[in-house]
């Protein structure tokens, strides 16, 4: 029999729809119940493509015994925390408060009807093991402490929304940013490099793009090669390595090994959108070809895979088919052999390392560049081009094969946020290249959210079936604002400042803190929860807060609207004091400081529109990544003071950094030496 959460639109509550548990989605029926019943709240947050979580369900959910326990004794709460981020930051947050510990997927807490946790963890076996307690063990004695210790979980709960109260940024008088925080995460970026493997720090690895393009924008800052060879390491690495699909394209969320060799294998759009622009930016520090393979394999398989019908892209792939971790991506020797003819079984077993132990489970192999293929070329005595000619015929025999196993699970929500950091992806990537398509694609995705989630000036978060709905967070506004900002850039339209304009507006009256600065998580009509979160952290994804002001600082000094720049710098100082503390934990914020320190460079071309994109292709195949570039055909009109630059019959620029502007150049080489010395004056 179905439980509460059968109509709901999200997979991951879907998923529990059949559970013996009576679920409810959270919401205040379930609240009530709590309340009415002095029942304690069974919070259970987690996501469709968790690995983990599909194991606890497995084990204890679908499990009728354990369901009684639970329906006995508690409601029991289900959260897709990719819908409802608020609620998962305020108890990743609490978990961390009880246990000293960091939280992840499931994450399990234990709340009183007042919606505070008491006791919790992530997941729990169905008996103790891994130093974990049994789950039907510890169900029935939360229910009695819940019961016989009130006033110590009183107490408890005082303390716990006081701690995170206190966790928000205060403003700090006389905070004025320096460049300090710049160099001090460069230090701390160097210490943790791994000179052998790339990347920072140890296993599990995650790409950490953020970290990636800090190091790429410092190289253009002071010229640093060191640092840039830092930056390219880690993304040669991670492109031969097995976090990137090597038949199909696409990276999956990290590493659970120092080399990059065996990821855990859901892929998530998140990590995409942000790593397509950074391969793009590798490509423009130095033209490698191979950063380009990765790039246009990324976006293949966006489209073939991840692509909806109405120009949006899905959220996630599981990481696993029929129940097993990984099972749809690896392969044995035999099968591979049978499918591919001696002379592409030659060179592909010898580049993806079938010719090597096996890496998965001691029984399989996931395929990484095991050899490089000139070096695979040279060991079977052919010709670069016939080994390149063997391994794409190879390959797509095998994509082939693949394509007939069970495919892992789709999340098939449409997610604002997300959807925003491929847009941007896409747009970068698409005007360093010279790409059209992907141009059209982003476009298309910024058009569909316009269309279906943006209403009455509000965004909404997510999209399924057809169907919009919860109201969206701080990461919807910025992330798509910012995500606008580059889309104009690769190719401009009215439409999309007009909607840059109105989100920056809706951004700045729904989000703000107008008293000390920065941007709450939520909106300020938004549910009352036990904590309303500001953080300017980075996590998985970017900060909220730090897109917000990179992206209203950019806007601002587009159209000349200072109200941008002053909210912008109210969040930067707001926060200032933590990035000086920690700054490798701000990197979306050290954008911003770079930004506020010295101006980004804009030029303006303006021009009949079939000699612009000579001009524009030629800026953009430069890595300059504090220059914006727009390129606005004469018969555009009705544009704001700041962008209505007279045309004329053949091209011309206008560059401006902060208060200063330069006399118009008509010259795409001179325009191309200005840029590149960077300042003005």
């Amino acid at each position: 029999m179905a439980n509460h959460l059968v109509s709901e639109s999200s997979p991951y509550l879907q998923q529990h729809a059949d559970n013996p548990v009576d679920w409810y989605p959270w919401g205040e029926q379930a609240l009530a119940l709590s309340r009415e019943q002095d029942k304690p709240i069974l919070l259970s947050i987690g996501y469709s493509t968790c690995h983990w979580c599909h194991v606890m369900a497995h084990e204890s959910f679908e499990d009728e015994a354990t369901a009684d326990l639970i329906n006995r004794d508690y409601i029991a709460i289900k959260v897709d925390r990719e819908e409802r981020p608020d609620l998962d930051q305020i108890y990743q947050s609490a978990h961390t408060l009880l246990t000293g510990r960091s939280g992840g997927w499931p994450l399990t807490l234990f709340l009183t009807p007042d919606q505070t946790p008491f006791y919790g963890g992530t997941y729990f076996p169905p008996e103790a093991r891994y130093n974990r307690p049994g789950f039907k063990d510890l169900l029935p004695k939360v229910a009695q402490a819940y019961r016989e210790h009130r006033h110590d979980i009183a107490r408890q709960n005082i303390s716990l929304r006081e701690s995170l109260a206190s966790s928000a940024p205060a403003p700090k008088a006389g905070t004025e940013p320096s460049p300090a925080p710049l160099a001090s995460a460069l230090s701390q970026l160097e210490k943790s490099f791994d000179p052998v493997h790339g990347g920072f720090g140890g296993a599990p690895k995650f790409p950490r793009p953020s970290e990636i393009a800090f190091c790429l924008r410092r190289y253009a800052a002071v010229g640093n090669g060191q640092v840039l060879e830092m930056a390219r390491q880690t993304l040669r690495k991670i492109a031969d390595g097995g976090i990137n699909d090597q038949l199909g394209g696409g990276f999956c969320r990290y590493s659970v090994d120092e080399r990059w060799l065996i990821p855990h294998f859901e892929k998530m759009l998140y990590d995409n959108g942000p790593l397509l622009e950074l391969y793009a930016d590798a490509w423009r520090c130095g033209g490698d070809e191979r950063f380009l393979t990765v790039a246009e394999e990324t976006v293949a398989w966006l489209v073939r895979e991840m692509r909806a019908p109405q120009g949006g892209f899905y959220s996630a792939l599981d990481a696993d088919s029929e129940h097993e971790e990984g099972k749809f991506y690896v392969w044995t020797p035999q099968e591979v052999a049978a499918a591919l003819a001696a002379d592409e079984y030659a060179v592909l077993a010898r580049h993806y390392g079938l010719d090597q132990p096996a890496n998965f489970e001691g029984s399989h192999w996931h395929f990484h560049v095991a050899r490089p293929l000139d070096q695979v070329a040279r060991e079977l005595g052919v010709k670069l081009d016939d080994a390149r000619r063997l391994l794409d015929s190879a390959r797509t025999k095998l994509m082939s094969l693949r394509a007939q196993r069970v495919r892992p699970g789709r999340d098939e929500k449409v997610l604002t946020s997300w959807n925003a950091l491929m847009i941007k992806g896409l747009a970068h990537a698409g005007r360093t290249f010279g790409r059209e398509d992907w141009i059209a694609l982003a476009q298309q995705a910024a058009d569909f959210i316009r269309t279906d989630l943006w209403r009455d000036n509000r965004l909404l978060a997510s999209w399924k079936d057809g169907k919009a709905n919860l109201g969206g967070y701080l990461d919807d506004y910025a992330f798509l604002l910012d995500a606008l900002v580059e889309l104009m850039q690769a190719r401009f339209r009215t439409t999309d400042l007009e909607f840059a304009r109105e989100l920056a507006e809706a951004l700045l009256a729904r989000f703000e803190d107008r008293d000390q600065g920065g941007f709450y998580f939520t909106a300020h009509d938004h549910e009352t929860l036990i904590s309303r979160p500001k953080s300017g952290f980075d996590t998985a994804t970017p900060s909220g807060n730090g897109v917000a002001a990179f992206a209203l600082q950019r806007l601002g000094h587009l159209l000349g609207e200072t109200r941008y720049l002053a909210a912008a710098e109210r969040a930067l100082k707001l926060f200032y004091p933590q990035i000086a503390a920690q700054p490798t934990g701000f990197m979306s914020f050290l954008a911003v400081l770079e930004e506020y320190l010295e101006p980004p460079q804009i030029v303006i071309l303006r021009g009949p529109a079939e000699q612009l994109a000579a001009w524009q292709q030629a800026l953009a195949t430069e890595y300059r990544p504090t220059t914006m570039v727009l390129a606005l055909p004469s018969k555009l009109e009705n544009l704001p003071g700041s962008l209505d630059k007279p045309a004329t019959p053949v091209v011309n620029a206008w560059v401006c950094q902060g208060v200063k502007c330069l006399p118009e150049i008509s010259d795409v080489d001179i325009l191309l030496q200005v840029c590149k010395a960077g300042k003005i004056g």
